[in-house]
């Protein structure tokens, strides 16, 4: 299956061709480049623009002393809910510390501890230990962005910007042979075109705009997993969406990208509270404010309702001027954007979609189910995050994963599909969404699949979004005067909004399935966790036509060994 798109107009060659510019995409890429491999970044705004640079809290790693990769996995599994795959995991917190130096030998400066070179590290939300490396303070992603893109230009990789990726090429054989994507305003290329590459790498990040309110940037809107779903991969787990408990409240009409107060500011001693000024997490959890964030989520949730309020507190007033002007400068210049100020003030709060701990379903070398095809960071469900990521382990999983994915593109190369054993490109079938109908597509999802869940909810809004895609394909196929729905021109907002409807679906789909509270999913009709009969993975693929098949596989042997 194919979006409906022209033709492409132009082409280039590559050995390996990268899709996002995170600190997954950008070190898959490096890595490749590195070893000789003609490398390719395509990126869907500017290098820098991805969702990497937003990260304020920062990596977790075992670096400190008394510290070690034991313990950062037993927080992990914890954090995971029984869903966690241990080998994905030991792989993560193994290899992790000495990814981090390399990143510092990449370029990255991390703050360090007064009086000396050893990095300063924090504490946040499900970690025992103080193993967060931070950047700035607060603004961890973006230097980690800064040294990276600065890498990849002084490296003269070839990058091309502000191009949405459409769809998978493949060889007769099912190979995969390079992408398709649309190229947007100004640069050496423009429209639609087809970058040929036996090897492509997703890196695109989540997901977050299927819902109303969320911490990720507008670009998110899961282009990677829904490619991959028509390309035939398989995802798993994209039921686990984890809502961070503490971004700033806006008012209950507040849409698109909200403002991220860390999980740092509670490390470093915020309490939250409710409008009386109670610790409410006191007596919920050992770690009180800094426990899993699902369990913080659902606290808030749970603490609002009792009281008819749409937020809580987090009360920092403590740290005083100082602090806040070093440690956390981002966040406070955000919240006096909004006329708030921590210094003097509580910070209203509330949950919004964050992180998508599921995706394209990976082995433990990036791997998906289809040949060539690779996945890391948030796009990708490598089996590390489970049913609920652990605080600041997304930066690593990006990082160790993508140079995992290097070394197997390099010690395994792919066959290349000559030019002239190319098939063409079939005619697309599938039907777009119109750009307007992207925000009934968010509102239906924060109101039937957000961090409260229910089979009526669930059942409303599976039921909302089949309307959608049933009144897309009928526009389809009588694109007529007088048609009480038309199908839109192809274009870079209809076939975003069609990704969203594509992830929204599935999402839905695994929710309904899943009938037990685990991690960051929440049905208030099944409020207990029940590893008898849900301590398992939905392996869901889209099939020829356009149905969803869901298929269940235990936790052990997740994810199995792909060939490459």
């Amino acid at each position: 299956m194919r979006l409906n798109a022209p033709e492409p107009g132009w082409s280039i060659e590559a050995d390996v061709v990268v899709v996002g510019s995170g600190v997954a995409g950008l070190t898959a890429a490096l890595r490749c480049a590195a070893a000789g491999r003609r490398t390719v970044v395509v990126t869907k705004a500017r290098l820098d623009d991805g969702s990497t640079r937003w990260a304020q809290g920062g990596i977790a790693a075992a670096l400190g002393e008394g510290d070690s990769p034991e313990q950062h996995l037993a927080d992990t599994l914890v954090a995971g809910a029984g869903l966690c795959d241990e080998d994905a995991v030991r792989t993560l917190v193994t290899e992790g510390p000495a990814a981090v130096h390399r990143l510092i030998a990449t370029g990255a400066r991390f703050d360090t501890a007064p009086g000396g070179e050893e990095i300063a590290l924090t504490r946040e939300g499900g970690h025992h230990r103080r193993r967060i490396a931070h950047a700035g303070g607060d603004a961890t992603g973006a230097e980690i962005s800064r040294a990276l893109v600065e890498a990849v230009r002084d490296a003269g990789l070839r990058t091309i910007e502000n191009a949405l990726v459409l769809d998978l090429l493949t060889d007769a054989d099912g190979r995969t042979s390079g992408v398709t994507l649309h190229v947007m305003g100004e640069g050496q290329h423009d429209g639609v075109g087809a970058v040929h590459a036996p090897a492509v790498v997703l890196a695109t990040g989540g997901m977050g705009q299927v819902f109303s309110a969320t911490t990720n940037p507008a670009v998110s809107t899961g282009d990677g997993v829904a490619l991959a779903l028509r390309a035939g991969a398989e995802v798993s787990d994209l039921e686990f969406v984890q809502f961070h408990p503490t971004v700033l409240y806006l008012g209950p009409d507040a849409e698109g990208q909200q403002p991220l107060i860390s999980e740092a500011v509670r490390g470093e001693g915020a309490h939250l509270v409710d409008a009386d000024g109670v610790r409410f997490m006191v007596g919920q959890h050992e770690l009180a404010e800094l426990a899993p964030r699902d369990i913080v989520a659902k606290a808030i949730l749970r603490r609002s309702l009792e009281q008819g309020v749409e937020h809580m507190y987090l009360d920092g007033r403590h740290f005083g001027a100082a602090m806040w002007e070093t440690r956390f400068p981002t966040i406070l210049a955000a919240c006096r954007a909004h006329h708030i100020d921590p210094v003097t003030e509580p910070i209203p709060v509330a949950p919004a979609a964050h992180y998508a701990s599921g995706g394209v379903r990976t082995d433990l070398h990036g791997r998906t189910t289809v040949p060539g095809l690779y996945a890391c960071g948030e796009v990708a469900c490598t089996g590390v995050h489970g049913a609920n990521r652990l605080a600041s382990n997304s930066l690593l999983e990006g990082l160790v994963f993508a140079e995992r994915i290097a070394a197997d593109i390099v010690e395994n190369p792919a066959p290349r599909t000559p030019a002239a054993a190319r098939p063409a490109a079939p005619r697309a079938t599938l039907p777009l969404l119109a750009p307007e109908t992207r925000t009934a597509v968010q509102r239906i999802m924060a109101a039937g699949a957000g961090v409260l869940r229910s089979a009526d909810s669930l059942a409303r809004a599976a039921a909302e979004l089949d309307r959608l895609h049933r009144e897309a394909t009928e526009a389809s196929t009588a694109n007529t005067p007088g048609a009480a729905h038309k199908a839109p021109e192809p274009g870079v907002e209809a076939w975003e909004a069609t990704n969203l409807l594509c992830v929204a679906r599935v999402l839905v789909a695994a929710a309904r399935r899943r009938e037990e509270t685990r991690g960051c999913h929440w049905r208030e009709d099944h409020p207990d966790r029940d590893d008898a009969s849900w301590q398992r993975h939905f392996r869901i693929t889209l099939d020829a036509a356009r149905a969803l098949t869901l298929r269940t596989t235990a936790t052990a042997g997740f994810p199995p060994a792909v060939a490459p």
